[in-house]
């Protein structure tokens, strides 16, 4: 049975939850494995099925709310509903005016994650290293990938939310940056900025039917096969450092938004002569994560 303060740590969680799934590159799947309740998210998204539907009839809607653990998933949901509405124009005008700082930040932050994912893996063998390098590869290459096409036809928004959402509950594939590279993400923020019920309404239900599908898929790996499951995540996490790495030069001119502003494909650049600005914000990042671990350690004690 959870405590008032035990429900204000799951809402809290959701918050930092929805702010890392709107920054391309940072996983909201990364925030739940730090705070904890990974394998409950997975396990309570996994469960939502028609068997509820028996439970609510034979036992009524208490007895089928519990079993299904919505409580904790509605809780969740709210502070992720919540960042999103309170950050999204903050953090779009953050990356059009703060992009080193932002960066350097997420950076810190994702770094600092990589060995508690990794440490996930109680024993690291040759094969566990292999599936590391992998997945570190495989990070590596999507986080270079160029935006594909740009579109906000409905079914575009739709097959792109069943896609983006399977990243987003993986720790170190970010959903937004999947949403970069297939060329929704402008039109996804936007409908946010401007409150778009249709456009908002489409991409919801695409992540509904990906979300539902891949968690099966992603529960059963971790029940079957954790440790190699973790040590792939693990490099995932690592390799997407790639596209969070905060000095970028402008290599192509992509395409332009409908407010006139011009959108360049980037690539990593070494740091500048004012690399300490960055430095900077990457170590408050760290100790972020640091913190966090910190806390959630001493209240597992307590």
């Amino acid at each position: 049975m959870r405590s008032a303060a035990d429900w204000g740590r799951v809402y809290a969680t959701g918050v930092a939850m929805g702010i890392a799934d709107l920054v391309p590159g940072v996983s909201g799947g990364t925030v739940a494995f730090i705070a904890g309740i990974y394998d409950e998210l997975l396990g309570t998204i996994a469960g939502l099925n028609f068997s509820l539907v028996g439970v609510l009839r034979r036992e009524g809607a208490i007895a089928a709310w519990r079993q299904a653990n919505l409580g904790f998933l509605v809780v969740l949901l709210a502070g992720v509903f919540t960042s999103v509405a309170a950050f999204a124009g903050l953090l779009h005008r953050l990356l059009e005016e703060e992009p080193v700082r932002l960066w350097a930040f997420f950076f810190g932050l994702v770094a600092a994650s990589v060995p508690l994912v990794g440490r996930e893996t109680k024993r690291w063998t040759a094969q566990r290293l292999v599936l590391a390098l992998i997945g570190l590869a495989a990070a590596g290459l999507i986080t270079s990938l160029p935006p594909l096409v740009q579109s906000e036809a409905p079914a575009f928004l739709f097959i792109s939310g069943a896609i983006a959402i399977c990243a987003m509950i993986l720790p170190g594939i970010s959903g937004s940056f999947l949403l970069l590279i297939l060329g929704a993400y402008a039109a996804v923020i936007g409908a946010l900025k401007g409150f778009d019920v249709v456009r908002i309404g489409v991409f919801g239900a695409g992540a509904v039917v990906g979300l539902l599908g891949f968690s099966r898929l992603l529960k059963r790996w971790l029940e079957r096969h954790r440790a190699a499951t973790i040590a792939v995540l693990t490099g995932f996490l690592l390799g997407s450092l790639n596209a969070l790495w905060p000095w970028k030069e402008a290599v192509r001119e992509l395409y332009t938004h409908s407010d006139g502003r011009v959108e360049y494909f980037r690539v990593n650049a070494g740091p500048p002569a004012d690399w300490v600005h960055g430095a900077v914000w990457m170590v408050v990042g760290a100790a972020v994560v640091i913190g966090l671990e910190w806390a959630a350690r001493r209240l597992k004690s307590a």
